[in-house]
Order: structure tokens, then C-alpha cells, then sequence
């Protein structure tokens, strides 16, 4: 066949069967089941928890937190969901103390880190040898409930910041919750300021597709009226013969799912009936893929080399691998010549304090040496000195001894004359 010819198209003479491909890809993913996971931002008591109930029909897991958090936490929780036969494994993530702090940076971080986090494990899962994909849980975040305060007076600075750097990463849907608390002309005018600034600061939401012949028009009237202004309860009131849900007020009830009190039958038919399959595949194919372009690039994976060629994984992954073998060796070089100038430097410290010590020990030998001949010269001296003495006491002792000899020598004579001068008489 010619490259230009064309693909002839053929009439079977009979049934084949490949027209129940629809079917097989039905029986399998509804024996695989769903995931879908669902991220609440707003601020505390604002009614997160409760549209959750409402939307799904059912009580979850929630405990009321308090105002005042040191930091935003995001808590996750999974239940599995199951409709006549299918199967789903829903994820509800509630941001916990969001806007409460007066460091309002903090808020959207601690948001944002959450997301990327869930995209980097599903990398890591989706770059192993052997993956297990078919039954990795995906907490991928496919869809961002954000809720706006029943203010009237328009967006404040952390909803505007907050979605601005939310919206490249995941599918924002700007709700208004508890929109019964203002009327219909002012939620009226309400909305018109909402999608005013939004498009004012460039912040890109979540649009329904329309490329679908089947829901191209509802799509189209539903993002027209975003955004959805909701009501949320988890109680039943009775209206004429029927119990439905809704608020009771002292002037009336409110009813959740009359759509001309509020959008919440809208936001249910949009976000779970119709398009929750296109908020999962738009998660995958567009913001997980911006995020792994970027993670793959920074890991030094590229399509195209230089020349714009194109370049194979392996390519990429022995080039990677080279230039970190030169820079392992680069750096093995650094820390050798490092540790080779740190070893001379404290050899020299070393002979430094060597030399200085012998000087010290020569000093003080010269000290002792000195302090020795001191010694000995006073002790020479003193044995002088008691030489001496010996001598000096020894000649007067015969002085005295010869003292007392001629004292009593004298004294003899005497008395020998005196007799003698008696007898005489």
C-alpha cells in the first residue's frame, strides 16, 4: 500500500464480535472499582464536613477542630463507597485550621506540599521495575472543593493567593457554602464579583468539558453559573407529606435539594453524575504530567538531546549515570586533597606545639637547674655556718671551762692565806 493511499474501509459479511469492547472495558472496571479523592479547603466551621454527608448520602468520620491551631493539617480519610455494584474508594481530605493562623502563608504551603507529595509517590510507584499500578491505591487529589465565606463583599487575599497556586495542580471548583445566610440578589451579584476577580488575577478554575456531544450543553450552562452557591445538612424536615433535607428557620425551611434555594443538586450532578471521570482523567493527563515533566527534568531526563534529536531512556540513564561517576570522583579528588591539606595543617599545629613545649621544658630545666645550685649553695653555706658554730661553741666552752679553773684556783689560794695569817696570831 502506497504512503499516500488511503484506508479502505470494509463491509463484513458477518458478526465478529469486537463491538462488545465497550462492554469489556464496563465488566472490568467495575470489577476493579473507582477511586476518586476529593480535597475540602476552607475555613473552620464553614461546613466542609456536612456538604460531604450531604453529597454522598451518608455520615462520615469528623470531629470538630478548634480555632486555634499553631498550623494547617490536612487530614485524610478513606471509606469505600458501593452503589448497586460499583465500587468506590473515596478519599476526603479536610484542611484542618485553614486560615485561622495570622502567618496566612503557611496555609496554602502546607496545601500544596500535600498535593506534590501524592504526585511524587505516584511517580515513584509508576518509575519501579516492577510496578503494581493495577492495584496501587492513587490518592491523587482529582478534585479541590473550595469553599468560599457568605461574605457578599467579594474574595479575600488568602482565597485569591491560595487558589493561584493551586490551580496548576489541581481541578479548583469554587463553591459558596452556606449560602442561605445572604438573598438571591446579593448571591446574584455575589457570583458576578467572584468569577470577576478570579479572572482579574488570572486564577484558572476547573471548567466542565464540552467536547462531549452528550453533556456539551448542560457543561456549557453549568459554567455559566459557577460558582455553585450550596447548602449542606444532615437533617431530614418535613415539608407538606414528605421529609426532605434541609434547615429549618424561624421564616421557613431551606431545602438542599430544591435547586431553586440552592445549587447543591447542581454541584452533586456535575461533580459525581457527569464529570467526575474527566476530573480523574485531567488529573492524570494534565497536572500529574506537568508535575512529572518537571520531577523527570530535574532528575535529568530529557526527550531530545542537543541537536533536538531524539534520545532513549537508556541514553539518558548512561549519561546521567557518567556524569555522576565524574562528579563521585570529582568530588573523592576534593575530599582527598581536603583531608591531605587538613592533615599537613594539623601536622604543622602539631610541631608547633612540640617546639614550644620542648622550649618550655628546656625553661624550666634551666629554672631547676638553677634552683638546684640556689640550693646547694645555701646548703654548702649552712654547713659552714655550723662548722663555724661548732668551732665558736666549742672555744667558748674551753674558755669557760678555763674561767671556772682559775676561779676556783683563786679561790684555794685565798683561803690557804687566811689560815695562814690565823696561826701566825
Amino acid at each position: 500500500m502506497g504512503a499516500g493511499s488511503e484506508c479502505r474501509t470494509l463491509t463484513m459479511t458477518g458478526h465478529v464480535g469486537f463491538d462488545s469492547l465497550p462492554d469489556q472495558l464496563v465488566n472490568k472496571s467495575v470489577q476493579n472499582g473507582f477511586a476518586f479523592n476529593i480535597l475540602c479547603v476552607g475555613e473552620t466551621g464553614i461546613g466542609k464536613s456536612t456538604l460531604m454527608d450531604t453529597l454522598f448520602n451518608t455520615t462520615f468520620d469528623s470531629k470538630p477542630s478548634s480555632h486555634n491551631l499553631p498550623k494547617v493539617r490536612l487530614e485524610a480519610q478513606t471509606y469505600e463507597l458501593q452503589e448497586s455494584n460499583v465500587r468506590l474508594k473515596l478519599t476526603i481530605v479536610d484542611t484542618v485550621g485553614y486560615g485561622d493562623q495570622v502567618n496566612k502563608e503557611d496555609s496554602f504551603q502546607s496545601i500544596v506540599q500535600y498535593i506534590e507529595q501524592q504526585f511524587e509517590a505516584y511517580l515513584q510507584e509508576e518509575l519501579k521495575i516492577k510496578r503494581s499500578l493495577n492495584v496501587y491505591h492513587d490518592t491523587r487529589v482529582h478534585c479541590c472543593l473550595y469553599f468560599i465565606c457568605p461574605t457578599g463583599h467579594g474574595l479575600k487575599a488568602i482565597d485569591l493567593v491560595c487558589m493561584k497556586q493551586l490551580e496548576s495542580k489541581v481541578n479548583i471548583i469554587p463553591i459558596i457554602a452556606k449560602a442561605d445566610n445572604i438573598s438571591k440578589a446579593e448571591l446574584s451579584k455575589f457570583k458576578q464579583r467572584i468569577m470577576s476577580e478570579l479572572k482579574a488575577n488570572g486564577v484558572r478554575i476547573y471548567q466542565f468539558p464540552t467536547t462531549d456531544e452528550t453533556c456539551a450543553e448542560t457543561n456549557s450552562t453549568m459554567n455559566s453559573i459557577l460558582p455553585f452557591a450550596v447548602v449542606g445538612s444532615n437533617e431530614f424536615v418535613k415539608v407538606g407529606n414528605k421529609n426532605v433535607r434541609g434547615r429549618q428557620y424561624p421564616w421557613g425551611v431551606v431545602q438542599v435539594e430544591n435547586e431553586s434555594h440552592c445549587d447543591f443538586m447542581k454541584l452533586k450532578e456535575m461533580l459525581i453524575q457527569t464529570n467526575m471521570e474527566d476530573l480523574r482523567e485531567k488529573t492524570h493527563t494534565v497536572h500529574f504530567e506537568v508535575y512529572r515533566k518537571l520531577r523527570l527534568e530535574q532528575m535529568g531526563f530529557l526527550d531530545v538531546d542537543a541537536n533536538n534529536k531524539p534520545i532513549s531512556y537508556q541514553e539518558t540513564f548512561e549519561q546521567k549515570r557518567s556524569l555522576h561517576q565524574a562528579e563521585l570522583t570529582r568530588r573523592e579528588v576534593e575530599v582527598r586533597e581536603a583531608f591531605v591539606a587538613r592533615v599537613k595543617v594539623k601536622e604543622q599545629e602539631l610541631k608547633e606545639v612540640e617546639m614550644e613545649l620542648h622550649m618550655k621544658f628546656e625553661s624550666l630545666k634551666k629554672l631547676h637547674a638553677e634552683e638546684r645550685r640556689r640550693v646547694e649553695d645555701g646548703k654548702k653555706k649552712l654547713e659552714e655556718d655550723r662548722s663555724e658554730f661548732l668551732r665558736l661553741k666549742t672555744l667558748y666552752t674551753q674558755i669557760l671551762n678555763d674561767k671556772q679553773m682559775s676561779h676556783h684556783s683563786s679561790s684555794s689560794g685565798l683561803h690557804t692565806l687566811t689560815l695562814g695569817k690565823s696561826k701566825k696570831k
